[in-house]
Order: C-alpha cells, then structure tokens, then sequence
C-alpha cells in the first residue's frame, strides 16, 4: 500500500512516497520560487513530482491508496483549503482540489497544517511513536506547532490551534513576525546583540561579520567558554524552556518533540532545558512525566505526517 506525502515549504516542495508502514522509498524535491510565481505552478510542481515517484516506484496514480499535503497557514483539513497563509497571501486558495484536477482527477487529497503534519508524522513513525498524546515544536525562522490528543491533530473548532510559537513569554517584547525569542532567528538576535555589546568575544572568529551569524554561533563559543556566548545560550534556553513548560502544564502531554536546526545540538541543549521544565512543571511530582525529546524524523517529518492523513 503506497501513499503519497506533499511538504509544502516555504524554500521546497518536498513530496516523498512512503510504503504502508510510513517508510519513505522515495523523494524528490523542487524549489518553491514563493513571491516569484502563481501558486498554481507550485501545485503543478507538486503534480509532475507525483506522478514521477509513483512511476518511479513502478505503480499507476490508481494505486496511491492517498495523497496528503502539509501547508503553512490556516488550513481547513475537511474542506481540503488553505484558508489563510500570510507568506503569499492566500486565502481559501482550494489546494487540494486544484491538485486533484492536475492529476487527472485524482482522489482522494488530504491537506493539514504544515506543523500539525510534522507532529503526526513523529507520533505514528518517529520519536513520539505510541503516545496517544504528543506535542511538537519546530524550531526554525519561527515557531511551530503541533498537536496530537487521542492520536488525532487537534485543529480548534476553526482550523487555527496549534499555533505554540505565538504564546507570550515576554510582555512587550520584540514584534512577532513569527516568534523572537525560542526560534533560530530569536537566537540570531540575540547572538548579534551580545556580539555588538563584547566586541572580544570569540562569537567574532566565528562569525567575523553580523551577516555570517547563524544558529551554531553562540553555541560553537559557549562549548569553548566564551563568556558571552555562554550568556546568550543560557538566555535563548531560558526562553525556551518557559515556552515548553507552559505547553506541559496546559497539556500534561505523553511526549513534547523538538525539532528544528538547532536540535543538532543533541543533550547541550536538551538536559539544561529539560532540567528547566520539569521543575517547573506541575505534575513534577506525579509518577508518570513527560518526556522532553528530539524529533527524529527530521525533514521528513512533514512528508510522513501528509502521507498518513489518509490513514
């Protein structure tokens, strides 16, 4: 039984084709070109990159048991529509339906938020495998989120839950464009910031300019102990860890998943935050805790997650 999964990005569409146990056989990906070219081209991209992994794999579109795609924005999974997507304008834009006349027809299409998709995918083949209850945050240019109760994506009555990335940790902080404190670009900030104020520090021989400054900056500095990189790892991990307990407390979930670039710093980053959140979590002192971990679908965690919608 094979099923196809669309990850809908902002820089690539990735499509994979996955067997029925949700392993991927198959993936090709192409650039997005947002803000250079009509959505319908993207979906037509979306169309010849279907039709060449079914073929690849040596099978009809007729016997793809589903379709799925995961989109950023509002999407409304039982209308197959985005309802809103800020990054190209989109509103009620019928993806699904559009793709489905690309391909001749093809049903059935199944769409969710980009996120929601990512966390699902972690929950049915990834680090969260088994929880009937599960969260995800993605770190990345923003935040995102998923949620999984009772082993299905919790949408909110109109299609916008999820959205963890917009929950205030700092009152009258900097402006939302999506979130500034726990994504790679907070940390960015935050790292040039310290750079400009300790103009010896050693963040300079790693990032000689503020345009080379990127997520491993200050944590490449902090593990040689550079004073102030140690000061913005321990702030951005702070942020952090207030948003994940937050999201404990109100959830109380089986597994929470990180995943994102900076997730490559494996326990440097994971047994200071999680420290964090579990003392200050209410259930601390209940047998049964959630578990802080990594996701470990990485860039597949969207394809994986779309192609299990049909399931």
């Amino acid at each position: 039984m094979y099923r196809i999964g669309i990850d809908f990005g902002g820089t690539n569409i990735a499509v994979g084709l996955t067997d029925e146990n949700l392993r991927v056989l198959f993936k090709s990906s192409m650039p997005t070109g947002m803000g250079k070219r009509p959505v319908e081209g993207m979906v037509a991209d979306m169309a010849t990159q279907c039709r060449a992994l079914a073929e690849k794999a040596g099978v009809s579109l007729k016997e793809i048991e589903s379709i799925g795609i995961a989109s950023p924005g509002v999407v409304n999974a039982e209308k197959g529509i985005v309802e809103y997507y800020c990054g190209m304008d989109l509103r009620n834009y019928p993806m699904a339906h559009i793709l489905s006349e690309k391909l001749g027809g093809y049903r059935p299409i199944y769409m969710e938020n980009d996120a929601n998709a990512a966390a699902y995918g972690e929950v049915l083949a990834g680090a969260a495998k088994g929880a009937e209850n599960a969260l995800m945050i993605t770190l990345g240019t923003g935040v995102g989120g998923g949620i999984v109760i009772g082993g299905k994506i919790y949408d909110g009555f109109n299609f916008a839950a999820a959205e963890l990335g917009h929950v205030v940790i700092e009152k009258d902080g900097v402006p939302c464009a999506c979130e500034k404190y726990s994504s790679a670009t907070g940390l960015i900030r935050m790292t040039r910031e310290k750079m400009e104020e300790c103009q010896e520090s050693l963040m300079w021989q790693i990032s000689p300019t503020l345009e080379e400054v990127n997520g491993r900056t200050a944590y490449t500095a902090a593990k040689k102990g550079d004073e102030a990189a140690l000061a913005v790892v321990k702030k951005y991990q702070d942020y952090l860890a207030v948003g994940l307990a937050n999201m404990v407390n109100i959830f109380q979930p089986e597994v929470l998943c990180i995943g994102g670039g900076i997730c490559g710093e494996g326990d440097y980053l994971l047994q200071p935050v999680n420290e964090q959140v579990m003392a200050e979590q209410y259930a601390k002192t209940t047998p049964r805790k959630t578990r802080l971990v990594i996701a470990a679908l990485g860039n597949d965690a969207g394809i994986v997650g779309a192609a299990a919608l049909g399931k």
